[in-house]
């Protein structure tokens, strides 16, 4: 299988051909040949107005609820809407049922990931059965294949736990991803602590909450010299402490959702569920210092935060609702609606490949094809009728959205919208 891609933008930063308009064939899933005109037949060729091209996109944190909650996503929808969103890799979180908290769930996840959809990537549970008491079978799980390590939605709140995990991570080469959040402070909480709260009547959540759970992880890393990434960052004091951080030495890295990029408590005023997420849409102040860090260079990665619900869990008063939105197929027009440009949303979506201890795969003559392509001249329209997720809770159901997705490619594995 060969295919053409006609005068696409390069979006490589370490590459020659970076910000240059170039033709790419790749042939079996190899690149062969990168040039201004080349006139080589192909089974398939891909042109669009407009077009980007770059590393695969990688995302660090979604739910597909396989097992156990197959009616919401399975591994198989999920891979679909990840590949449509233009993802060639996705880190799945281990809140499962059965926890991914052995070898024989680690295996599922790699065993069951579509040879022609996008490589799966277990992040392991830190404590069995995600209970936070005991470590789980971690060695097993990181030969098995598994490099990030984490309780996904359940923050770990012992710091004990955390400790032993730190130490036990430096051994394995591993990362400990953690979603910041003292129980202690947000148990009962149900938006943003703000002037919406109060004005809505609703219990709210402090982002000192956050706050408190990120300093003392810090402090915890700093001392195991290991290394830590704080996912759903949600505040400007979250950023400002990682920042602190780093300039210290720690070996600290962060990645927030896109739409915490995109909406904040005002949009609750409606009481919709659909805006009901954890970590809870912050303040405007907050939105805008996270895109602002972005242009900075202050923030890793964007993680999507993929977390399905059905009609059930949604369609109640807005106490008993479950937290999620989905957003991995329409990472490309969130991230473009925020007012991030292509080189932008590049950085963030291939930031994760960092964590894995991946080195980037440069897009040159004679690499394995690993890319996604999109083009921000086209508008998506996201209805029931192309929603490829199992669920819907989404307040973008219906609307037309900037930006297109045109197809992902991994060695052999073609994905065309």
């Amino acid at each position: 299988m060969s295919v053409l891609i006609k005068q696409a933008t390069l979006l490589s930063a370490k590459s020659p051909y970076h910000l240059k308009k170039r033709d790419i064939l790749i042939k079996n899933g190899i690149i062969e040949k990168i040039a201004n005109n080349i006139r080589d037949k192909a089974n398939k060729t891909l042109k669009a107005d407009n077009l980007f091209v770059s590393l695969g996109w990688i995302d660090l944190f979604a739910d597909f609820c396989d097992p156990g909650s197959e009616h919401k996503e399975d591994l198989q929808s999920g891979s679909r809407t990840a590949a449509a969103g233009g993802y060639t890799h996705v880190c799945l979180i281990p809140n499962t049922s059965p926890a991914i908290d052995s070898k024989a769930q680690v295996e599922y996840i790699v065993r069951n990931s579509r040879t022609e959809g996008p490589k799966l990537i277990p992040i392991a549970a830190v404590s069995k059965d995600i209970e936070g008491r005991q470590l789980a079978e971690m060695y097993d799980m990181a030969k098995a294949g598994a490099r990030l390590f984490g309780d996904g939605k359940k923050s770990i709140q012992s710091a004990g736990l955390v400790l032993k995990a730190l130490q036990y991570l430096k051994t394995i080469d591993g990362t400990l991803i953690q979603l910041p959040d003292t129980e202690s402070i947000s148990a009962h909480g149900l938006m943003h602590e703000g002037i919406a709260s109060t004005r809505l009547g609703m219990p709210g959540i402090p982002d000192i909450a956050e706050h408190i759970q990120i300093q003392r992880d810090i402090a915890l890393c700093e001392y195991a010299e290991s290394r830590i990434h704080f996912t759903g960052v949600s505040t400007k004091k979250s950023i400002e402490l990682i920042h602190q951080a780093r300039k210290r030495g720690v070996r600290v890295s962060c990645s927030v959702t896109p739409y915490h990029l995109l909406f904040t408590d005002s949009n609750l005023e409606n009481y919709d569920t659909n805006y009901k997420v954890f970590p809870p849409l912050r303040s405007e102040t907050d939105r805008n210092f996270l895109i602002k860090a972005i242009k900075e260079g202050l923030i890793d990665a964007i993680a999507s935060h993929h977390f399905p619900q059905d009609a059930d869990a949604k369609n109640v008063e807005f106490a008993y609702a479950k937290d999620g939105m989905i957003s991995l197929q329409l990472m490309l027009p969130l991230l473009l609606r925020a007012g991030l440009q292509p080189e932008e949303i590049v950085n963030l979506t291939t930031g994760g490949y960092k964590l894995l201890g991946q080195s980037e795969n440069l897009i040159t003559e004679g690499s394995s094809a690993n890319l996604t392509l999109f083009t921000t001249s086209e508008d998506t329209i996201f209805d029931n009728a192309n929603n490829l997720s199992l669920s819907a809770n989404t307040p973008l159901l219906g609307s037309t959205l900037s930006g297109k997705i045109i197809g992902t490619i991994l060695g052999k594995s073609i994905n065309l919208a």
